[in-house]
């Protein structure tokens, strides 16, 4: 990945934190690594946490960014999502698994919030 893709990252996950607060949400954690899986942002929204991933595009023309998250990256959050449940002793928490998809065009971007995203199979 390049350093570019990297920064563009980071101040994706800043916008999308803020979107998020602006939502309602409350950011518990950014940036949540264990295992060699990463969250972008942990949140709550009333009473139930929620794990989110952040992609961002400069357009929609090879498709959206929330269809970059794959299975196989959803079983990464997924993991990575139940031992942060095990670690903190919120097991007996509601969960979800959520995305906040950018797309950035003519100087402006447009965020789209998709709530249960995908839901963890185990």
């Amino acid at each position: 990945m390049s350093k570019n893709n990297i920064s563009c990252g980071k101040i994706s996950e800043v916008q999308a934190a803020g979107f998020l607060e602006s939502q309602g949400y409350r950011i518990l954690f950014r940036n949540y690594k264990v295992q060699g899986a990463e969250i972008d942002i942990i949140a709550r929204e009333k009473d139930t946490i929620c794990f989110i991933e952040v992609k961002s595009r400069s357009s929609d023309r090879f498709g959206s960014p929330q269809e970059a998250v794959t299975l196989a990256k959803q079983q990464k959050i997924v993991r990575a999502a139940s031992m942060f449940l095990q670690e903190n002793d919120l097991q007996d928490r509601s969960c979800r698994f959520d995305v906040v998809a950018i797309i950035r065009g003519a100087g402006k971007e447009k965020f789209s919030l998709i709530r249960g995203a995908f839901v963890s199979n185990e």
